[in-house]
């Protein structure tokens, strides 16, 4: 039975194992390649059971474990052709480990069908992914968004599970420490999603079937727990929570967990 285990989720770091016991996918490489492989372990999944790396876009809170971890496992990097060419250009691909573009169409890798679509984010090539699962379940890590589009929804919605971006509560990002450039950066369509943004997107998805929600992406100094689940639940006040749906939250860093769907 293939889970959904999130690694790592924050602004500081980002990495999801979609898969069995025996085999899957890496989306995302946010962590050193120490903390990575740790961090699979306290989930009980080996290392060896990754057979590809999908990397939704070129921030460092994505890849900083790529060249180490991919080199070590030898398996093939998968990504926009733009995102591949900067990753190739800043050294990140090992020599000897194949990159594979995912704008060709659905990819098959570890026992997963792996679908691409686009993300409004600051980086070039950025998408997120919608995953086909061997017991016939779909998943979807949708973060840095920016907004939600109409690609993002037509891949998204249906899913069973969706790792869903709550990054920024509006009046902590308005009046915290941040310079305005960068806040204007976050607020943009090419930022990132706000709680009540994220609780629009949830309802939504609840409507059209999916039954597992898990909040990530969670910005350290312009959000909380707290406040990014009460923006959630009040935007499905319409829907009954452990009957319609299930809602967590991603951890900054596993402590061992995974979520069936």
């Amino acid at each position: 039975m293939a889970k959904f285990y999130p690694l790592f989720s924050s602004s500081s770091g980002n990495a999801s194992y979609i898969g069995s016991r025996n085999a899957g996918i890496l989306v995302d490489a946010g962590a050193s390649c120490k903390k990575l492989v740790n961090a699979l372990e306290t989930n009980g999944l080996q290392k060896e059971c990754v057979k590809g790396i999908f990397i939704t876009h070129t921030h460092s809170d994505h890849t900083k474990g790529l060249r180490v971890l991919a080199g070590k496992l030898k398996v093939p990097v998968y990504g926009t052709e733009d995102t591949l060419k900067v990753l190739e250009h800043d050294g990140q691909i090992p020599a000897g480990v194949e990159t594979v573009s995912v704008e060709t169409g659905a990819i098959e890798c570890g026992g997963c069908e792996v679908l691409a679509f686009p993300t409004m984010h600051d980086a070039p090539g950025s998408c997120g992914y919608r995953i086909h699962t061997e017991d016939d379940k779909f998943c979807a890590v949708c973060t840095d968004l920016g907004v939600v589009t109409p690609a993002v929804r037509n891949a998204v919605t249906g899913c069973d599970m969706v790792l869903l971006e709550a990054n920024y509560d509006m009046e902590m990002l308005r009046r915290g420490p941040y310079p305005p450039e960068l806040k204007r950066r976050i607020l943009s369509e090419y930022g990132h999603l706000s709680n009540n943004d994220s609780a629009s997107f949830a309802a939504e998805l609840v409507q059209n079937g999916t039954t597992r929600l898990l909040l990530g992406h969670l910005s350290p100094h312009n959000n909380t727990q707290q406040l990014a689940a009460q923006a959630v639940l009040d935007g499905l006040r319409n829907f009954t929570q452990g009957m319609d749906y299930l809602l967590g939250i991603a951890p900054v860093e596993t402590q061992g967990g995974a979520v069936i769907f």
